[in-house]
């Protein structure tokens, strides 16, 4: 229920600043900087950059706040806005210079599988034990790593959750490319992950 009521109270604050009223619209600001924040610093992992997508996100709101409509959430839709302005940056970034290490690109077997599983299976040992601020560290860390194209496209749809489609739009890139490369993030990532049981 309470969610039921947070999201009447925003749609009524939508509807207020629709009409005109700026303490609305500040409050949805005020609600939604810190999210819009987060998103922008994962993406392009720069706080100057992260603040100025912030602004830019919530500016770009209010002049196409009219064209909100229904049941729209105003959260997801400026979040949706910051994630998009978040990968043009990383975009410009990249044309003007940014250069890369290539991903390290896991072996499949004939039928597809991977060549090389880890040699323990941590999986089972993480339901026993807590994902504290360690494991945590060393799976930022291993995101940081990897290639901006790679790491967009594993926070757009694994922490973000948008859809294929959604981030094709995004970025212009094909769905079948965005899966290839959100697959090898996930390898990446699991592989960063068996490292840190195996070194413990």
């Amino acid at each position: 229920m309470a969610d039921e009521a947070r999201a009447e109270d925003e749609r009524s604050l939508t509807a207020r600043a629709q009409a005109g009223d700026i303490s609305a619209f500040e409050e949805l600001v005020a609600r939604h900087k810190d999210r819009v924040y987060g998103v922008a610093l994962r993406i392009v992992r720069s706080e100057a950059d992260a603040a100025e997508i912030t602004q830019e996100a919530f500016l770009s709101a209010y002049q196409h706040l009219l064209e909100l409509r229904g049941d729209a959430a105003f959260g997801t839709w400026v979040h949706r806005i910051a994630a998009n302005l978040s990968v043009s940056r990383l975009r410009h970034l990249k044309v003007a210079g940014e250069t890369e290490t290539p991903l390290e690109e896991p072996e499949f077997t004939d039928h597809g599988l991977l060549a090389h599983y880890p040699q323990r299976d941590w999986s089972k040992g993480a339901e026993e034990r807590a994902l504290d601020n360690e494991l945590r560290g060393a799976i930022r860390q291993a995101v940081d790593r990897l290639p901006s194209g790679y790491r967009e496209v594993f926070l757009l749809k694994d922490v973000e959750g948008l859809s294929y489609e959604e981030i094709a739009e995004m970025t212009g890139d094909s769905v079948p490319a965005i899966k290839s490369r959100l697959h090898r993030a996930r390898v990446a990532l699991r592989a960063a992950i068996d490292r840190f049981y195996n070194e413990s």
